[in-house]
């Protein structure tokens, strides 16, 4: 583990290469694994806030199950989370003409109609966020359906923490990725 800060970082997030390639995968994270969106709730007020802005985007099944559920839910774990379709795609889910999955959230957001761009959860991802009682831990989640991340992030020669600057960045500040990208490079400079 590497410190920065007062959190604790896998040496996954400096060493694996990963960049997402959305047409490689289809969107899987939003539709595979085995629960909804980890939330805060801070994020489950700002959703009953834009919900409006952002229902115009959703799928008929995600706006059934969010009247039905509602727009966040507690999982076995009592974590809020966002509410599934029939256990497996993520009720705010989008589907593109292609075919891939995107994030009905964001997709407002991008459209100007918000000003939240998604969950914290998914905008980090593939790094997922522990808090611990004097750290918060942040780890790689290594997952198959991500493969074309890891191709394409080879090709790229992007670090997991470059590839999620934008998030690091909205979570804990500039001046924490700051330092992060400093002890990146020295800990590059050691491992040569």
């Amino acid at each position: 583990m590497i410190l920065v800060g007062n959190k604790l970082l896998s040496e996954d997030i400096f060493d694996v290469k990963f960049t997402c390639d959305l047409n490689a995968c289809g969107g899987a994270c939003c539709v595979e694994g085995e629960g909804g969106a980890p939330l805060t709730e801070e994020e489950c007020a700002i959703l009953d806030e834009i919900f409006d802005d952002v229902k115009p985007y959703l799928r008929e099944e995600g706006l059934a199950v969010l009247k039905e559920k509602g727009l966040f839910t507690v999982d076995t774990d009592g974590e809020l989370v966002t509410p599934l379709i029939e256990g497996r795609a993520c009720a705010y889910a989008t589907i593109a003409d292609n075919g891939n999955v995107h994030c009905g959230i964001e997709t407002a957001y991008r459209a100007g109609k918000t000003k939240w761009k998604k969950p914290i959860s998914c905008h980090l991802y593939p790094i997922r966020e522990k808090k611990l009682v004097d750290f918060t831990a942040l780890n790689y989640h290594e997952w198959s359906i991500c493969s074309g991340a890891i191709t394409c992030g080879m090709a790229t020669k992007i670090s997991v923490l470059e590839f999620s600057k934008e998030a690091l960045v909205r979570r804990f500040g500039i001046e924490w990725y700051d330092e992060a990208l400093k002890t990146l490079e020295v800990w590059r400079e050691k491992k040569d």
